[in-house]
């Protein structure tokens, strides 16, 4: 069976037994600290598993993208050794919500594997936690398998996802390859070789691991089942390495033309083979290379993707071309990969012309820190130079490491990448930190999208991380109220301002933020003291709330029409909307050009102008993808979402939780006033709105006004009036020039004459009064031509600065350099210059040094060619 048939099996056989086939979700976990990327299947079903999230169906199956490239879960150094390791994999999986449990789990993985896919019983063995007896007796007792083919495990056998979450006893079922490939049965000393291979985790799941480590059970024991689909394959297929399997080899084919070689089964090919599928759907699901966080770990991929593919003496940019190969083999499955293709080629371009500048500096340091090593360790101030200067991740320098039988001074690079840090952070002020408080009081009610003032209790009072009794005037803490008016900052929104009052109390709230589902507001008691448990009542600032909602109502316009003018490549990378601009980070690898600005504002305005209703409407994932709502990667959604659609015909609907105006025209205009580039492929956009706008406006008009009454016109003709200054003004321009040149050339001195002849060379150096860099090339040009077949050195002070050029005829380069004259005189003279071998310039400091540096032409001349 192909892996797409395999894919396609599974999921039907679960959809036959009620199960809900559940896309993959994003490789960015939506909303969950702990995790780098998505590395199970289960990571979308986290909060299922703990209760705090409710689906429609209580059983789902799942072909999950996953990679395990970063944290915890790193596979990143073994790939291209091993014959199983990947950064990215697909996980098949079927899960229980608290319906079926270990009975069911087992019975449906057996009937696959055996009904399904025909694999011969006498081949599967079967592991079980020590303490699990429950699962030992379905497995023996009602399924039948042989005791012969059993084992119980300890550590192998209880599987957790990360130090806290769900976790729980597994039973895993293992392939077995047959006696002439060597290794033992799973728990045997000799386990870890190639005959018995471990295709399916069936996880019981039953606990919350605790910070602490304590086991906590679940509200309802659960099911979490994996399959790799590259193992599954690998056994269907008869093979005993997943880069053997129909999917890897054609990318190892496309690879292997890429790069110019022949041997399927070398490393460096299974590399770039593995990387480009890591690559490729971390870029399609929004990471972009960076120098942190996930964007520094793709980094590393492609970079060491394009290292090894340098090995296979590939030096151009290659490793973009592959991504074709792979949509040709996943594109069905996954077709954002077609979608994106073309931008997911231009990143992964961009990222080998980036590194192509210092990959070859870069291997030199390191060869010649090599060369100098007394050992067989790399010291970590070289690991961390080649990371800081030349963009060398840690693991790149370690894989070259290993190629030569070396290692690296880990230590040695962790303590310099920690005093960089500090160095970093010297100098920084930062907020107080609320992620790590635990707020044991109910959930905060939202009422600012109807209202922006109500009556509340205040449930808790935070000082600097701290719950305490109360605060008195002049204290800065933050409030917990029962139910809210005010935003806190999500989305890119800043939170709102405004006031919490009580008899006798008043507190400035500065700020609003978000803990979970409570909303902390963050400010100064300025009279009177508040306490747990007081009545009080806030109200929002509107005047600001207003302002920001045009802001954020722009911004959705603004995204919308930028996929329009830009492309579908076109997504957001960060957002800071407040009540004074909106600023909007977007995925494009080059600057937007001043007519695709003005596109991009002339369609946000036609929405304004149009003056559409906007509309909210809670609903399931489901039915907003149906809507064509725009989801931000990374950002996490339970089952009903908020669709905001806004504009003519649905301009743009996206999922958002903030504020936002009633009508499109209440936004009154949008003008952009910055575009720039702030990392690779991502570009900014700050614009503005409404009164700013109008005021902006206002100020460019006074500002025409002003600079056409410098120059005696009016806003009307003034484009007119600076044509005809700048004809005129290069008109004088090219007067002076000639002036100056005629200066410099003419008059009673005839500078021919003051030429030295040296072996039938005319040498002349000199110096012109009056001249600028200009006048002397053009002189320059002209002695050259008088003279035929010679060498010039020209120089002039120009305004306390020296001016340099240098000229040889055409048939005396083979013999004298204008460039290499020009470095000996600039030397001189306190500079520097150079150029090709018919001219050159350059310019120096010291004036008073001309006349030494021009009595050093002819002596070098003569040196340079032996008379």
């Amino acid at each position: 069976m192909k892996s797409a048939e395999i894919r396609d099996a599974f999921l039907r056989y679960f959809e036959s037994k009620g199960h809900s086939i559940v896309p993959s979700s994003s490789l960015v976990p939506g909303n969950d600290p702990t995790l780098l990327f998505t590395n199970a299947g289960m990571n979308q079903f986290k909060d299922v598993f703990l209760g705090a999230d409710k689906r429609s169906y209580s059983r789902a199956t799942s072909s999950q993208r996953c990679v395990r490239a970063g944290g915890k879960h790193n596979d990143l150094e073994n790939v291209g050794y091993t014959a199983r390791h990947h950064t990215f994999f697909e996980m098949l999986g079927n899960f229980s919500f608290g319906d079926y449990f270990k009975r069911d789990a087992i019975q449906f993985a057996w009937e696959f594997l055996t009904g399904v896919l025909k694999l011969p019983e006498d081949r599967l063995w079967i592991t079980v936690h020590i303490s699990d007896d429950e699962a030992a007796d379905i497995w023996l007792k009602e399924i039948g398998v042989s005791a012969d083919r059993f084992s119980r495990l300890d550590e192998d056998n209880f599987w957790q996802m990360g130090d806290t979450g769900p976790c729980g006893p597994s039973s895993e079922i293992f392939f077995d390859h047959g006696a002439d490939i060597p290794g033992g049965p799973p728990g045997s000393a000799n386990d870890d070789l190639d005959r018995y291979i471990e295709i399916w985790n069936l996880v019981f799941m039953q606990f919350e691991r605790q910070s602490d480590g304590e086991l906590k059970p679940l509200p309802n024991p659960s099911i979490d089942t994996g399959m790799g689909l590259e193992r599954i394959a690998a056994v269907m297929q008869g093979v005993h390495n997943n880069y053997d399997i129909d999917l890897f080899q054609h990318l190892l084919k496309a690879a292997a033309a890429a790069t110019g070689s022949t041997d399927l089964a070398n490393k460096s090919l299974r590399v770039i083979a593995d990387h480009i599928r890591s690559s490729a759907f971390l870029i399609s699901d929004g990471v972009l290379p960076s120098n942190e966080g996930r964007g520094y770990v793709l980094r590393r991929i492609i970079r060491r993707a394009i290292r090894h593919g340098h090995k296979l003496g590939q030096s151009g940019n290659f490793f973009h071309t592959l991504v074709s190969a792979l949509a040709d083999v996943m594109g069905q499955a996954y077709p954002e990969l077609i979608e994106r293709q073309a931008q997911i080629a231009k990143v992964l371009l961009a990222e080998e012309e980036q590194f192509a500048k210092t990959l070859d500096k870069g291997m030199s340091v390191l060869e010649d820190a090599l060369s100098a090593l007394k050992g067989k360790e790399i010291p970590g101030d070289v690991v961390f130079t080649l990371y800081d200067t030349y963009g060398f991740p840690l693991d790149l320098t370690a894989d070259i490491a290993r190629e030569r039988d070396l290692t690296i001074d880990e230590a040695g690079y962790t303590a310099a990448m920690d005093a960089q840090r500090k160095r970093a952070r010297a100098a920084g002020a930062f907020k107080v930190d609320y992620t790590q408080l635990t707020l044991d009081v109910p959930a905060t009610e939202f009422t600012g999208y109807s209202e922006l003032a109500g009556a509340s209790q205040v449930l808790l009072v935070v000082n600097e991380g701290n719950v305490i009794d109360h605060a008195g005037e002049g204290d800065e803490v933050a409030l917990v109220l029962d139910q809210t008016p005010f935003y806190a900052e999500s989305g890119g929104q800043v939170g709102d301002s405004g006031y919490i009052d009580a008899d006798g109390m008043r507190f400035e709230v500065r700020d609003c933020v978000k803990q979970g589902n409570h909303f902390l507001h963050v400010g100064r008691v300025l009279t009177g003291s508040v306490k747990t448990g007081d009545s009080v009542r806030g109200e929002v600032t509107s005047e600001v709330r207003q302002a920001t909602a045009l802001n954020h109502s722009a911004t959705h316009l603004m995204h919308a029409a930028l996929r329009q003018v830009l492309g579908e490549h076109v997504t957001q990378k960060g957002s800071l909307v407040d009540s004074e601009r909106l600023r909007f980070d977007f995925s494009h690898f080059e600057s937007v050009k001043p007519e695709e600005i003005k596109a991009i504002e002339a369609l946000v305005n036609e929405q304004i102008l149009a003056n559409t209703p906007v509309t909210t409407e809670l609903c399931d994932m489901e039915a907003a993808q149906e809507k064509g709502a725009m989801a931000l990667f990374g950002e996490k959604y339970g089952e009903q979402v908020r669709v905001l659609s806004m504009g003519q015909n649905n301009f743009s609907v996206e999922l958002c939780g903030g504020t936002h105006v009633a009508r499109t025209g209440d936004i009154g205009q949008m003008r952009i006033v910055s575009e720039s580039g702030i990392a690779s492929g991502v570009r900014r956009i700050e614009a503005i709105t409404g009164k700013n706008a109008l005021a902006a406006f206002d100020s460019a008009q006074q500002r025409l006004a002003e600079a056409a009454s410098l120059i005696k016109a009016t806003p009307d003709n003034l484009l007119e009036k600076l044509e005809q200054l700048n004809a005129a003004n290069r008109k004088l321009e090219k007067d002076l020039n000639q002036l100056k040149t005629k200066l410099a050339t003419a008059g009673s001195r005839d500078l021919t004459a003051e030429a030295v002849e040296v072996d039938g060379i005319k040498v002349l150096a000199a110096k012109l009064e009056g001249a600028d860099a200009k006048s002397l090339r053009d002189s320059a040009d002209q002695l050259k031509n008088k003279l035929g077949s010679g060498v010039v050195l020209l120089a002039a002070d120009d305004d306390g600065k020296v001016a340099l050029v240098a000229g040889v005829t055409k048939d005396v380069t083979g013999r004298v350099k204008a460039g290499d004259l020009m470095r000996m005189v600039a030397e001189k003279v306190g500079g520097k210059g150079g150029g090709r071998p018919d001219m050159a310039q350059g310019g120096g400091t010291d004036v008073a040094a001309i006349d030494g540096a021009l009595a050093a032409v002819v002596p070098w001349v003569k040196e340079q060619i032996g008379a």
